[in-house]
């Protein structure tokens, strides 16, 4: 995948407070569920420092003074709110678990709803891959660190601030060393994020061209296979992956360094305690269980600063994760609708070009159409033909109001058209393109896809006006037959039919037919022929054409060239002017009777 066609966005501000509040604010819906677990939290974090408080009183009140009430008493304290505490952990776990499944549904949904509204510019210049991995791979990373990162990290700070707060009351000179440690391990820290953060920014953006890659390979399986690019293929993939793997190796290298730091400076902490301490006990200062006590919470603090730079290093990635998934939720449509668009309830009307101009803004900025101006009156069937790149498919892509005229206007019905809503005029136009795409499933599910609510009769009666109920019939389980991934298990002039029978079920009231039967032969073609014929009765219809034998009986056929129409006329009237249109029919017809006699003479002498 070329780097030209889309390019990664870069995002290198530093982490701030914007992005880590979009993030927790994804929580806010289920706001209940976060206090619950956090409250479980520190419950689990409180009684763990009590835990080893109570260990302090059972050796200095209980063995070493052997007062065995006291001792008694304690251990069953300590018993208690052991249970006390296993209800805390199955509390904050569960809660939990339930959060980050409703932080991943309403992520997804809502970055599917997002895709659902954007243009179609927006699809034309971002790779299938890189959307595929904001919705899969990135929301996991993100609902992680809002659910199972938020617990540990709180469980950490908990652990930490409790910890302090038992050694303070134990001995506060002893407790001022260990706080004195604290402002290095910040420093550290920030020092290491600055690091981990870049290094994860970029295994995203590699993760992203890796699976957009992935997704182009597979997809075009059969090109690859044909042109026998697998080798070449592969040589491309592994600089992607050598790229993924030094970065990812840098990422990992340094969070490994952070914890080793960490532990380093702890010990330094513990054994300035430990020297400390036994002074201390000599003059009669601290207690053996107090000694112990501070020795049990220092390593206690090693397990929650592990956990934090853990959770830190994962933060990181998953920062990276929700700058593009933000990236892509705040995208906004490049076409969409007013304040003021309705629906009128219909689009049956003329269809008017009014001096449009449009060019595509991701290319050279070059018009396509340049003061172009058309009128279709309502139920006419036009027919475009024309070079490559002359502008056939922009037009019916205006009609569709995929795009917008960048100057000029359209106008349905006499009005102009940005005042109707996108729905009102897309779900009333019904299109067949010259790639069907059919979805995984059954016939009578891709046909049912015009029409949610169409009973099996009415689909069934969809495939016979299209011409497609013959074939299905033939199939072991009829409507009931699978299609395959995208229709892979039919054949290019089932798809069509099967797309021309949806077509037919959803009933529109413009039709748009894209050089849909310059892909299947010419038996096919007579029953697509024969589909488009009953679709287009009463319709108003765009016929882009590649084989002109298909339109002869346009009301009206248009030759659209660098923009503009450079003739128009009925076929008939067409030919006998001689011009561009009968250029390219003769010149059609030419090739296709070579192609005959070719054949014809091949017959005869493999007869001979």
């Amino acid at each position: 995948m070329s780097d030209e066609y889309f390019e990664e966005e870069e995002f290198k501000a530093q982490v701030n407070g914007k992005t880590l509040r979009r993030i927790l604010g994804l929580t806010r819906p289920h706001l209940r569920w976060v206090v619950g677990f956090l409250i479980a939290i520190m419950v689990v974090s409180g009684l763990d420092s009590l835990f080893t408080y109570l260990s302090k009183l059972i050796i200095d009140e209980g063995i070493l003074a052997g007062n065995k009430p006291v001792l008694y008493r304690l251990l069953a304290t300590y018993g208690g709110l052991t249970l006390v505490q296993a209800a805390g952990v199955l509390s904050f776990v569960f809660l939990a678990g339930v959060l980050g499944e409703r932080v991943r549904y309403d992520l997804r949904q809502k970055m599917f709803n997002h895709l659902q509204g954007l243009s179609l510019s927006y699809f034309s210049r971002t790779p299938v891959g890189w959307i595929m991995s904001r919705v899969t791979s990135d929301s996991e990373r993100v609902a992680e660190l809002v659910t199972w990162g938020l617990l540990d990290s709180t469980w950490a700070v908990m652990n930490i601030v409790t910890a302090m707060s038992f050694m303070l009351y134990i001995n506060w000179r002893m407790a001022l060393i260990v706080l004195a440690v604290l402002p290095i391990l910040f420093w550290i820290a920030y020092e290491f994020r600055k690091r981990i953060l870049g290094e994860f920014r970029n295994v995203r953006k590699f993760n992203s061209k890796i699976t957009g890659a992935f997704n182009e390979n597979i997809t075009g399986v059969r090109v690859v296979k044909a042109l026998g690019r697998e080798d070449a293929n592969l040589k491309d993939f592994s600089v992607l992956t050598g790229d993924m793997y030094r970065t990812s190796y840098r990422a990992a290298w340094l969070s490994a360094l952070f914890l080793p730091t960490v532990q380093i400076i702890a010990a330094f902490a513990l054994g300035s305690i430990v020297w400390y301490g036994g002074g201390q006990a000599q003059t009669g200062g601290m207690t053996v269980g107090g000694i112990q006590a501070f020795v049990s919470y220092v390593t206690f603090m090693m397990w929650p600063i592990q956990d934090l730079a853990r959770v830190f290093a994962e933060m990181q990635h998953s920062i990276a994760s929700a700058e593009r998934i933000f990236s892509l939720i705040d995208s906004v449509p490049e076409v969409k609708d007013s304040a003021e668009a309705y629906d009128p309830g219909t689009m049956k009307g003329d269809v008017e070009f009014e001096n449009v101009t449009f060019f595509y803004s991701d290319g050279d900025g070059k018009p396509v159409l340049e003061d172009f101006s058309l009128k279709v009156k309502r139920g006419e069937t036009i027919a475009l033909v024309g070079p490559t790149g002359g502008g056939k498919s922009t037009i019916v892509n205006l009609v569709c109001r995929f795009y917008e005229p960048k100057q000029g206007r359209i106008k349905i019905g006499g009005k102009d058209y940005t005042r109707y809503s996108l729905h009102a005029i897309q779900s009333r136009i019904g299109m067949v393109l010259q790639t069907p795409h059919l979805f995984s499933g059954s016939i009578r599910e891709n046909i049912r896809y015009g029409k949610l609510t169409a009973t099996d009769a009415e689909v069934e009666n969809a495939a016979k006006m299209a011409g497609a109920s013959d074939f299905i019939a033939r199939f072991p389980k009829g409507y009931d037959e699978n299609v395959g991934e995208g229709g892979n298990l039919l054949s290019v002039g089932q798809k069509q039919l099967i797309s021309l029978a949806r077509a037919v079920l959803a009933d529109p009231e413009i039709f748009i037919m894209d050089e849909a039967t310059s892909s299947v032969d010419t038996l096919t073609e007579a029953l697509i022929q024969r589909g488009m014929d009953t679709m287009m009765e009463g319709r108003t219809s765009f016929v882009i054409a590649h084989r002109l034998s298909t339109i002869k009986r346009a009301d009206r056929i248009l030759v659209i060239e660098d923009g503009r129409v450079a003739e128009t006329g009925t076929h008939y009237d067409l030919l006998r002017n001689r011009g561009k249109y009968y250029q390219l029919y003769t010149t059609q017809f030419r090739h296709q009777m070579e192609q005959a006699l070719d054949l014809f003479n091949q017959e005869i002498t493999q007869g001979i």
